[in-house]
């Protein structure tokens, strides 16, 4: 059901400003939680609570926007989702204690859960077939400018006015959002009858993926498996994801037809959203931490070095859909996007403690590049085979798949910092001696520097062991978060050769397949 004219640039404004609003708040909170904990009179394990319930009632609803659209009828559904974030959003920014901000945030995730694959479901079915790399080139502005501007607009809000306004700025853009969606989208023509709903799919799903998404947000903050409540939850991920999947693949209404992972391309596909999930939200979490712990940068000025990399990739986006329109291998980009993010990774690791604002501008600007690379080509090929309801189940599968993708990253990258930084201070620390003459002479001079400051020997002598300490600390997490980005570009050099998964296709074959033709 393609549209034209301007109604089709109506559609794709709604679409991706919903996505827009519903991706920032996915990491706009991050930098007011220090207000949060103190207007709320929160713990920070308390207020950490304010970002996982967000991103775990997301990533339940997710995959089941497919079932949900077809049951209520996708432009209902979209525009419900639409008010229903915003509602949350209000009451959010009225919270008295920090519990009911996290009732309100896991609400908000509820409704905006459902933006991101109805958005892309819409956008592909108001495109025609052969302009489907630009509709996902468009799509993807939302999905790689909301996460870097979040931070940025976060911290500026937060500076100016106070941290209920993160949440009241939804409030004007929710409401434009619902009224185009309402006057301008048009109901799918597959709507099925609500009957037999599959209730025990709902509950298996709400237990294996909730539990394995609080177990990847809380795991590395309470030492993993040495918490009793991880280990607990862990066992339930497992049991649920196992039953999840036999009872969908029975059922016969399942809540998310998994039978849609018969096209070869989704099931490749999502395979590489994950991996693209990995990369996207794991970089974004080293560098701010990176920046702002050890370069001194604040929240503010963090967001605003990212920004031209989120320009880049939002340039990238359409240049990269018409590319795929004209014929340019898809596995080609992806390659090029993987290369990309390697050499981005290789710069930083070369950074050092007097590392600028220019030095990050570059490296940035290839990350940005090959998002764009990245983003476009693997969702076109995703979808490429994917027609009527099968596009929700896809655009869904695939979105939580990146989301879980984001989640293991960050997870695993927080994890291997903590483990590598004990590994790099115990070296250095072994090279360490007061008998080392330049040791010696470099303590001298501080201890002298303080004393001439007016401290006593004893005071001087004391700041002078805790500034040996701050440069050993320093030293130490320079070395961690330059093999971190090490890490990062391997991983995508290493996923190169899986993209030979990818069948190649003759010409002609189906309608949408000239977009991908080689």
């Amino acid at each position: 059901m393609s549209e034209s004219g301007a109604r089709k640039w109506i559609i794709t404004f709604t679409v991706i400003l919903a996505s827009v609003i519903e991706l920032i708040d996915t990491s706009i909170v991050n930098v007011a939680l220090p207000q949060m904990m103190g207007n709320l009179g929160a713990t920070l394990d308390e207020v950490a609570w304010v970002v996982t319930a967000y991103v775990v009632a997301n990533v339940i609803v997710v995959p089941m926007t497919g079932f949900l659209s077809a049951s209520f009828g996708r432009r209902n559904y979209f525009a419900g989702s639409i008010v229903l974030f915003t509602v949350a959003s209000f009451f959010c920014g009225h919270a008295t204690n920090i519990w009911e901000l996290v009732a309100f945030r896991f609400i908000q995730g509820i409704g905006g859960g459902a933006l991101l694959s109805t958005s892309q479901a819409i956008l592909v079915e108001t495109f025609p077939p052969e302009e489907l790399g630009l509709a996902n080139g468009l799509f993807g502005l939302g999905v790689v400018v909301g996460p870097t501007i979040g931070p940025t607009l976060g911290g500026w809000i937060t500076d100016n006015y106070s941290w209920p306004w993160i949440f009241y700025v939804n409030l004007p853009i929710g409401i434009v959002a619902a009224l185009l969606t309402l006057a301008f989208i048009r109901e799918a023509p597959e709507k099925r009858e609500v009957g037999s709903i599959d209730w025990a799919g709902i509950a298996l799903l709400v237990v294996g993926i909730g539990s394995l998404q609080i177990v990847l947000e809380r795991g590395e903050r309470d030492d993993w498996f040495a918490a009793t409540y991880i280990v607990a939850l862990t066992a339930l991920a497992i049991i649920g994801i196992a039953g999840f999947i036999w009872r969908e693949l029975t059922a016969e209404h399942p809540v998310v037809d998994l039978r849609v992972f018969r096209d070869r391309s989704l099931a490749v596909g999502t395979l590489f959203t994950f991996i693209l999930g990995f990369g996207l939200y794991s970089s974004v979490f080293i560098f701010p931490v990176f920046a702002q712990n050890l370069l001194g940068f604040t929240a503010m000025q963090t967001g605003l070095i990212l920004l031209p990399g989120g320009l880049a990739t939002a340039v990238m986006m359409p240049i990269v859909g018409k590319l795929l329109q004209r014929g340019v291998p898809a596995q080609l980009m992806n390659a090029l996007g993987f290369v990309s993010f390697f050499f981005f990774t290789y710069l930083l690791s070369r950074s050092t403690l007097s590392s600028g604002h220019n030095d990050f501008f570059w490296p940035l600007i290839l990350r940005g590049v090959g998002l764009g690379l990245l983003f476009v080509p693997l969702t076109t090929l995703a979808l490429s085979n994917l027609r009527g309801k099968d596009i929700a189940q896809g655009a869904g599968m695939t979105n939580m798949m990146r989301q879980l993708g984001g989640s293991f990253g960050v997870a695993l990258i927080a994890t291997f910092v903590e483990k590598r930084a004990w590994a790099h201070r115990q070296a250095l620390l072994a090279h360490i001696s007061i008998y080392d003459p330049a040791l010696r002479e470099r303590f001298q001079a501080i201890v002298s520097g303080l004393m001439a400051k007016g401290s006593t020997l004893a005071e001087a002598t004391q700041q002078a062991y805790g500034a040996v300490e701050g440069m050993v600390a320093r030293q130490t997490f320079l070395l961690t978060y330059m093999d971190a980005f090490r890490i990062v570009g391997v991983f995508f050099l290493c996923c190169i050769p899986l993209l030979l998964l990818f069948k190649r296709r003759g010409r002609g074959a189906r309608p949408a397949e000239p977009v991908l033709a080689h």
